[in-house]
Order: C-alpha cells, then sequence, then structure tokens
C-alpha cells in the first residue's frame, strides 16, 4: 500500500474538503429573518426565488453528498487493502486513472460496459 499513500492522502484531503463544502451550504440554507422588499409581485415573487434557490442548493448538496460517498468508500478500501482494485472485476485499476480519480472504484474496461448498459437501459 506504499505506493497508493499520496493517493491516500490526497483522498482524507478531498473528504475534508467536501465536509467543508456541505457545512458551508447548510449554513447559508438557515432561513433569514430578513424580507425583501419594494417587489410589485411580493411575497409570491420572493417565495419562487427561494424555492429556486434551495432546488439549486439541495442539488449541490446531493452531488457533494455523492462524492462525499465515493472518497469515504475509497477510503475504507485503502483500510482493508482493497484500494486500487475494481469493485466489479477484482483487477486492478488503472494508475492513471487511480491518479486522475483517486476515488474511482471500477477499472476502464468495467466502467466503459457500465456506462454503456445505463446508456442502453434509456
Amino acid at each position: 500500500m506504499v505506493e497508493f499513500a499520496e493517493l491516500y492522502e490526497r483522498l482524507k484531503k478531498e473528504k475534508a474538503e467536501l465536509l467543508e463544502k456541505i457545512e458551508q451550504l447548510r449554513a447559508l440554507g438557515q432561513p433569514s429573518a430578513e424580507r425583501k422588499e419594494g417587489s410589485p409581485f411580493g411575497k409570491r415573487e420572493e417565495g419562487a426565488d427561494e424555492a429556486s434557490e434551495l432546488e439549486k442548493r439541495l442539488a449541490l448538496e446531493k452531488r457533494l453528498g455523492e462524492s462525499l460517498n465515493e472518497v469515504e468508500h475509497a477510503l475504507q478500501k485503502y483500510e482493508a487493502g482493497t484500494y486500487g482494485l475494481c469493485d466489479s472485476c477484482g483487477q486492478p485499476i488503472e494508475r492513471a486513472r487511480l491518479e486522475a480519480i483517486p476515488q474511482a472504484s471500477l477499472c476502464l474496461k468495467c466502467k466503459a460496459s457500465r456506462t454503456k448498459d445505463m446508456k442502453g437501459a434509456r
């Protein structure tokens, strides 16, 4: 696992950054006591703006949460001694792929196959 120590450190740093971003998003999402004044549409426009912002924030929070899950999975694999092995076929994941995407859990062949299957299912 010595060969993956640098990637492990990158994963730990990425996890901390993702947790911080999620926390910031949640803090921004706290209801504000201030209300916009002077809108000719009053509370309806304000409510629509708030709903749109909430939708965007929740979508971003969901993507960050999914990324966090991937990073945590990779960290668990590292600690279990299986980091760098494909979750699907068990073969080693290409080093260049891991360096580009340290949380990758599939080799290129299995990722391509899964992507193709997902496109075919639509």
